[in-house]
C-alpha cells in the first residue's frame, strides 16, 4: 500500500448525540459521529491544527489555519459536519469515502482550500470561510480510513482530500515568524501523496 497523508482521528469531545460506548468497550470502537467534536494533531511536528480571527496577509486574505504545539488550546477544536445539503443527521455514523466538512468551534468558520498560494511553501492555502449559513464546495473534504472497518473510529488512520483541488491536508516543520502567529506550522495542501509520506496527521482523545 503506497503511502499517504493519513491523519489519526480519536475522538476528544462528545456532542450529545455522539454515541459513546459502554465502560466495558474497547476504546477503539468509540465512533466520530456527525456532531462530534475533536482536535486534529500532525503526527510529526505534533502540533494540533488551529485556527483564529487572523487573516492572511496574502492569498485569499481569508482566517488562517496553522498548526501550534499548544495541547490545551482552546481554538483548535472542530465539530464533523456532513456535507451541505446531505440528509445525515447529527449523531450519524461515518464511513470511509464520505464528503465531510469540519468547522471550527470558536469561529463557526469551515475548514476550506482553494487554489491560492500557501504564504511559505507555496503549495495550497489552507483558510477558513464562512459561517452557519455559508458555506460551498471549498468546504468538502473526503474522509479516507486506512485499514479494516467502514465506520470511522478513533484511533484509526486517515486521509483527508480536498475534493475541489485533488489535493491531501498536510503540514511539516515550516513555521511562521509573525508576532501573531510567530511558531505555528504552516498548514497546506498537496497534490503529491508521494511527497515526505511520513507527515500524517492525527487526532487523539485524551483521557
Amino acid at each position: 500500500m503506497a503511502l499517504a497523508l493519513f491523519i489519526f482521528f480519536t475522538l476528544l469531545l462528545h456532542s450529545s448525540s455522539a454515541k459513546s460506548p459502554p465502560s466495558s468497550e474497547s476504546p477503539s470502537e468509540v465512533l466520530v459521529t456527525y456532531g462530534s467534536v475533536l482536535k486534529l494533531m500532525h503526527e510529526k511536528t505534533k502540533c494540533r491544527l488551529h485556527s483564529q480571527d487572523v487573516p492572511y496577509g496574502s492569498g485569499s486574505g481569508q482566517q488562517s489555519v496553522t498548526g501550534i504545539p499548544t495541547v490545551d488550546d482552546s481554538n483548535s477544536y472542530w465539530i464533523v459536519r456532513p456535507e451541505k445539503g446531505s440528509s445525515a443527521k447529527q449523531g450519524d455514523t461515518i464511513k470511509s469515502g464520505t464528503i465531510i466538512r469540519l468547522q471550527h468551534l470558536g469561529t463557526r468558520k469551515w475548514l476550506h482550500s482553494h487554489m491560492h498560494a500557501s504564504p511559505i511553501s507555496n503549495n495550497l492555502e489552507v483558510s477558513c470561510y464562512g459561517d452557519d449559513s455559508e458555506s460551498d464546495k471549498g468546504d468538502n473534504w473526503k474522509l479516507l480510513i486506512e485499514g479494516s472497518g467502514k465506520n470511522w473510529k478513533q484511533d484509526q488512520k486517515i486521509r483527508l482530500q480536498h475534493l475541489e483541488t485533488g489535493g491531501y491536508l498536510h503540514s511539516h516543520d515550516m513555521t511562521y515568524s509573525s508576532r501573531i502567529v510567530g511558531g505555528h506550522h504552516e498548514v497546506t495542501i498537496i497534490k503529491n501523496v508521494f511527497f515526505h509520506g511520513k507527515n500524517f496527521l492525527l487526532v487523539y482523545m485524551p483521557s
